[in-house]
């Protein structure tokens, strides 16, 4: 009897390996090997037929008839946006989130809604068929169309897919699904990673839409192989807090568009319900502004997005003074204070700096730079800022203010809600005036200092 074969794959990086080793040389973490069984010939592709369906002839880029595949919409905007502007046929997509974010609910709203117009099907691995009618009943969603199975084994989801030839398939979680040609526990590397490659064979085959609901690590991030990710098209998390009814859809990966697109929802007791505006629930400020609360505009994917930034300055009773930031990257907060030091003027080594994005945003670009340090001196002041002001811009080491991407859309953006004061970048600011907003473009940090003195 032939012995099978084995490959030691890294949930970190999805690097793969011949035999085990205690670290991986392609991300450098320790213990984070796991053995996979190879598959057996059963769910491999035919001599006659590719992993994406019937082996073609070799084609010219531009002869390719695009029009075959259109986009189809979810009915849902915010979803069509984060997906790059609709669901692609032949697509496989990932959706991740906490427990209780509203994976579930979500993939639940958008079936119901597709199955009027076309055949769907939703497995469900974790729920019986009677707990997700329940569901669908408690948020009053269209029920006659929608079909439902409740499986774990991936051969017989997808012979029932082959019967019911559905456009668009949920799987419910890819973590309880699994193969009998596999022998570990669902859950597992090889199980994941097999089932998975089972499930998207069968999607690219037959051009069906094809979900895989994922569970997240207490860390956040996916559970399971990091293969994982590279095997489908798009990757998607459901972010949430535990103390806000907003959830909050992100783009990690898409390959048919913008990576970092994100929309935003409200957690309602008729389920997810799509903000449509949702830089006016970031912005939702008190009447009585303090000292150190000030307007950003961010970039998500293709939008931008008004946000607000809190900082807190206090004599330090510590040897080593705090340097907090909730909703940005710390390191550079200190990177920005000695910037300050150094060509503002203003020292605060000795004091306490908390940073915090109101609304639990997360920031991961440089635009807030100029919005931080003056929201840190108008709270080392005590000075409050006017209400109507808005700020952005990155901050170099050496002091200058440099220009940050789509800054006309930025300043459109603030004028749509209100603010009539912009501080900007001297290369950001518009030719053409916008009509009842002043807007002041800034070289130096030390210029943009004075115009709050």
């Amino acid at each position: 009897m032939a012995k099978r074969k084995s490959a030691y794959v890294c949930n970190d990086c999805g690097a793969d390996y011949t035999k085990w080793q205690g670290q991986c040389s392609s991300c450098n973490v320790w213990n984070s090997l796991s053995e996979v069984k190879l598959s057996s010939s059963s769910i491999r592709p035919t001599k006659n037929e590719g992993y994406a369906g019937a082996l073609s002839e070799v084609q010219v880029l531009s002869d390719i008839d695009l029009q075959r595949v259109p986009r189809i919409s979810s009915g849902v905007s915010e979803f069509d946006r984060v997906l790059g502007g609709g669901l692609v046929p032949g697509s496989a997509v990932l959706i991740g989130g906490h427990p209780g974010a509203g994976k579930s609910t979500l993939l639940l709203q958008v079936l119901c809604l597709l199955a009027k117009t076309m055949p769907a099907l939703y497995v469900t691995g974790e729920e019986s068929l009677q707990q997700v009618a329940m569901r669908a009943k408690r948020l009053e969603l269209p029920m006659g169309s929608l079909q439902l199975f409740s499986e774990t084994n991936v051969e017989d989801i997808c012979q029932a897919a082959k019967k019911l030839q559905p456009k668009i398939l949920v799987v419910d979680s890819i973590q309880v699904v699994h193969l009998d040609d596999v022998s570990s526990a669902p859950g597992s590397v090889s199980q994941v990673r097999e089932s998975a490659a089972y499930l998207i064979r069968y999607a690219k085959q037959t051009n069906t839409i094809l979900f895989l609901v994922g569970h997240v690590t207490k860390e956040g991030s996916l559970a399971g192989p990091k293969v994982l990710e590279h095997m489908i098209d798009t990757s998607i998390m459901l972010e949430s807090t535990t103390d806000s009814r907003y959830r909050t859809l992100r783009g990690i990966k898409n390959r048919f568009g913008a990576v970092n697109e994100i929309g935003v929802f409200a957690m309602l007791e008729t389920g997810l319900k799509e903000v449509k505006n949702p830089s006016a629930i970031f912005l939702s400020r008190s009447d009585e502004l303090a000292a150190g609360t000030l307007v950003t505009v961010i970039w998500e994917g293709t939008r931008p997005l008004l946000v607000e930034l809190q900082a807190l300055v206090d004599d330090s009773s510590l040897g080593n003074p705090r340097r907090v930031a909730v909703g940005l990257e710390q390191n550079r907060l200190a990177m920005l204070l000695a910037v300050l030091h150094r060509h503002g003027g203003l020292h605060v080594g000795d004091q306490d700096v908390f940073i915090n994005v109101v609304g639990g945003v997360k920031v991961t670009e440089t635009s807030t730079d100029l919005a931080l340090l003056m929201s840190v001196v108008s709270s080392f002041k005590n000075q409050v800022l006017q209400q109507d002001l808005i700020v952005f811009g990155e901050v170099g080491l050496t002091g200058e203010i440099r220009p940050v991407p789509n800054g006309q859309e930025r300043i459109q953006e603030a004028a749509k809600h209100g603010f009539k004061k912009a501080i900007v970048p001297k290369s950001n600011k518009p030719k053409e005036p916008i009509p009842g907003m002043e807007i002041i473009g800034v070289v130096r940090l030390s210029d943009a200092l004075e115009l709050i003195s």
